[in-house]
């Protein structure tokens, strides 16, 4: 019964999201399982927008349902996650979180995308013409701050002048509130926005500044305002549980560094339609820069503490 093994050897992997699925952080989740799902590795479902206080029931249904994985983001649910995976020692847990793994079952991972941040600063401290960067973030948490933080040292490598405006909105998906707090900072000179939320490339659209896009590709969205994106990649992670899952091997592990440039967890988006604006020697600084990260020449400082304003 050919048809009856290929069955049984799709993977059952479940989805617990608290905002939508077109959210930057779960997009590159979702699109990584819907990959998997559409190479026939496994069969898949999700929920999106489930509230911080039904995480811990969805997550217990998907777990009873017989799902063998479970993906999500625990950041403001990681009493109650931890709680399931206890419960549920046969079932896999791969899940956003700043805490530590937690075995036998509990893995964790993160966007450690700093290396494509620090590339995209770069590009900022090269376009801006004010020398005035404003960022616009969602909570100043460590996974938040670390590519903020690098962002800024790509931007001062390059032009030692610049000054930061650094605010947050305390949410994770706020696009009015976002846009506000840009149309603020580009009030005050800012010509360049670091959009780490959505709602920011809308702002520096309507004023006419430019933007640097965080963890998804929007320039074709915004072609003459997102100049540079530093995107992050879930697949590698997705498929190295996916894969153990299947072999039995899956433990409690770090899934953050598989996030990295040489792992093609992370990357800098093409320039695409900024290709011949940005300054022909930025482009080189960034190339070299780039290959140096790759080859473990260059390291990105991990800097997880809250970036604060330097603009006047």
């Amino acid at each position: 019964m050919p048809g009856l093994s290929q069955a049984q050897a799709k993977l059952k992997v479940a989805a617990v999201y608290t905002v939508p699925f077109e959210q930057q952080w779960v997009s590159r989740l979702h699109i990584a399982l819907k990959a998997a799902e559409a190479r026939g590795e496994i069969e898949y479902k999700a929920s999106e927008n489930v509230s911080n206080a039904d995480y811990e029931r969805v997550m217990r249904e998907y777990a009873t349902a017989g799902n063998q994985l479970i993906v999500g983001e625990a950041f403001a649910v990681e009493a109650a996650a931890r709680k399931v995976a206890k419960d549920f020692p046969k079932v896999s847990f791969l899940l956003g979180s700043s805490g530590k793994p937690m075995a036998p079952n509990f893995s964790v991972f993160d966007n450690f995308i700093q290396e494509p941040a620090y590339l995209s600063g770069m590009v900022a401290g090269g376009m801006t013409k004010s020398n005035k960067i404003g960022m616009v973030g969602g909570f100043p948490i460590p996974e938040v701050n670390r590519l903020m933080n690098a962002f800024m040292a790509g931007a001062k490598e390059v032009n030692p002048k610049v000054e930061f405006s650094v605010s947050f909105i305390n949410s994770w998906f706020d696009p009015p509130k976002a846009k506000e707090a840009a149309f603020a900072m580009i009030d005050k000179g800012a010509d360049v926005m670091y959009a780490e939320r959505f709602g920011v490339s809308d702002a520096a659209k309507e004023k006419g500044k430019l933007a640097i896009g965080n963890v998804i590709n929007t320039q074709a969205q915004y072609p003459d305002t997102v100049v540079a994106s530093a995107l992050w990649h879930f697949e590698p992670a997705a498929d190295r549980a996916i894969k153990l899952v299947k072999e039995g091997k899956f433990t409690a592990e770090d899934y953050g560094p598989y996030a990295m440039m040489k792992f093609k967890g992370s990357s800098l988006a093409p320039l695409g339609t900024f290709e011949k604006k940005v300054p022909a020697a930025i482009v080189a600084k960034l190339k070299a820069k780039e290959k140096d990260i790759v080859d473990g020449k260059f390291s990105v400082k991990v800097d997880d503490s809250q970036p604060k304003s330097s603009a006047k």
